[in-house]
């Protein structure tokens, strides 16, 4: 069991330098963060600067770049806690409905009469009907446009209730549907979030649900709460309209079946669109940054074949008619079409700068957020605090790492010192780990690397006194050694598989910190067992055959 083959060597040996070589960026941090985040940026289409070029220029490109991700309370950030709006997606599955509403009962005019949609509450669709006594009938016609609710919770009922009240059909969402919507609303607003904030290049974001209709988002290394905010606060809906007219009297009464939406160009103007949507920002397919023929900076456009062969058909039939773009309730342009555009593609110019037109497109391309948000909580956690952080845990690792140092040599000698190396390695490969999955590193991750550093040489202790034990049966170094490993593996192999056990549990059952406690704990355990039993192994070995002691004392 003493002798190691090449082979065997070389499995042992290149893992260890395996480690050291990916673990290396992280002795530089500063420098490798700045390179990875260039390379992020420019990767997103923003333009090559003498920073960018110096960023990328001080780490060399042979080398490894992944280095273990700083949380929240390690490197500062922003804290965000939102509530997003459900309700407000009632009233878009309603208008949505119209169309539909309107051409079934069109379609029965001889028996129920004229239709026309009234204004009403946002929660509900009201439509008046000619003839009142086919009030049944035209109850039939909708009720074929509803559908079966696909919720646990709402098995058997159907999306859309409708109801008579006088001459008028009362269209509302069902309450198995209202919570159903409630739940994708959510499920696609913590998409969105998501998709927005990993657009800005920034590293290992928290986000999670909270509650019914709330959203927690930390994202580290950012300069505040309002520049999150930017970037997820904005609907960022998108919407062409067709224009009736343009004015300045902000109590003009659009008229049924139109809105009145403000001007985002021309300071107190407003214009009254058509409500009905023309095509929808959920079918742009991609959205960049770029500059009109003036040289200004303006948002190109594409839409997916759906949304193109809209897009045409309108600005076939509509030439010489202004067409609005509108941003979360404000027309940010209103070109007149010159021309038809089949090609499916646009650009909105407006009075944008660099950095909005940037922002815009990462919102467009990332998707519209279905509701509104609502800032209940914001909080911006500053480098400093994070650095404390850092420094304490620093000071926890040093004083572990040196009473663990201090402890094993006064205990067991020349094996002290063997065990003491491998401890080292033991924490090369366990950064080298994190930095290759990109694993993110908390507080509680600190407490794992140091729970690590104690645990770490108890695989030694338990083969250096079975080691002692045979020694005191009169047996020779070589066969001490060689049994002390053999007779305390299995003890090793158990403890310290119950010990991952715990550590895969809390990685699956647990979040945030418990999670980044986990990995740095289930990392610590595979790489303590692998230099405590053979990176250890093999320097006794090699140490027994160059001096070939005829005693030895451990």
């Amino acid at each position: 069991m003493l002798n190691f083959p090449i082979w065997k060597k070389l499995l042992i040996l290149l893992p260890c330098l395996l480690g050291m070589w990916f673990a290396l960026p992280n002795l530089f941090y500063t420098t490798v963060d700045k390179h990875n985040v260039a390379l992020t940026e420019i990767g997103q289409g923003k333009p090559m600067t003498p920073e960018r070029q110096a960023a990328i220029d001080a780490w060399p490109d042979y080398l490894p770049s992944n280095i273990v991700n700083l949380g929240l309370d390690l490197r500062g950030g922003a804290h965000v806690l939102v509530e997003v709006q459900v309700e407000q997606v009632y009233q878009d599955r309603l208008d949505s409905l119209w169309p539909e509403v309107r051409n079934i009962l069109r379609e029965q005019r001889d028996t129920v009469g004229s239709v026309r949609r009234q204004d009403t509450e946002a929660t509900e669709l009201r439509v008046r009907i000619g003839n009142p006594e086919a009030m049944q009938a035209a109850i039939d016609a909708v009720n074929t446009l509803t559908r079966p609710v696909i919720s646990l919770t709402g098995a058997g009922s159907r999306d859309y209730e409708v109801v008579a009240d006088g001459d008028m059909l009362v269209i509302t969402l069902s309450e198995a549907e209202k919570v159903a919507t409630d739940d994708r609303t959510m499920l696609q607003s913590l998409e969105i979030v998501r998709r927005r904030v990993d657009e800005t290049g920034t590293r290992e974001p928290t986000i999670q649900r909270q509650g019914a209709d709330r959203i927690l988002i930390q994202v580290p290394g950012l300069g505040s709460a309002e520049e999150l905010l930017q970037i997820i606060g904005k609907t960022a809906k998108l919407t062409f309209h067709g224009v009736v007219t343009q004015t300045n009297n902000p109590d003009t009464n659009p008229g049924v079946g139109n809105i009145l939406v403000p001007s985002a160009e021309d300071g107190g103007g407003y214009y009254v669109l058509e409500r009905a949507v023309v095509v929808g920002g959920d079918m742009l397919v991609d959205s960049q940054p770029s500059f009109d023929n003036q040289s200004r900076p303006a948002v190109t456009f594409r839409f997916n074949p759906t949304g193109a062969r809209l897009f045409g058909a309108y600005t076939a039939t509509h030439i010489n008619e202004p067409f609005a773009i509108v941003l979360d309730n404000e027309v940010i342009s209103a070109p007149v079409i010159r021309a038809h555009i089949p090609g499916g593609s646009g650009i909105i110019s407006g009075s944008f700068t660099v950095e909005e037109s940037t922002r815009l497109a990462i919102l467009l391309r990332a998707g519209a957020l279905p509701a509104e948000i609502k800032v209940l909580e914001r909080r911006t956690i500053g480098p400093e605090l994070g650095q404390d952080s850092i420094n304490a845990g620093k000071l926890a690792a040093m004083v572990a790492f040196a009473a663990v140092l201090v402890f094993m040599f006064l205990s067991y000698g020349l094996f002290g010192i063997f065990a003491n190396i491998a401890l080292l390695f033991n924490i090369v490969l366990m950064f080298a780990l994190l930095s290759v999955v990109g694993a993110t590193l908390t507080l509680p991750g600190i407490a794992g690397i140091v729970l690590t550093l104690g645990m770490a040489v108890d695989a030694n202790v338990l083969i250096f006194e079975r080691i002692r034990e045979e020694l005191k049966r009169a047996k020779g170094p070589a066969r001490s050694i060689e049994l002390g490993y053999e007779k305390a593996f299995s003890a090793i192999i158990d403890a310290n598989v119950t010990t991952l056990i715990a550590a895969v549990i809390l990685f699956m059952m647990g979040s945030g910190p418990v999670k980044g406690f986990a990995v740095t704990l289930g990392f610590g355990i595979v790489t303590s067992v692998f230099t405590a039993i053979w990176l250890t192994r093999l320097m006794v070995a090699g140490w027994l055959h160059m001096r070939n002691p005829k005693e030895i004392e451990v």
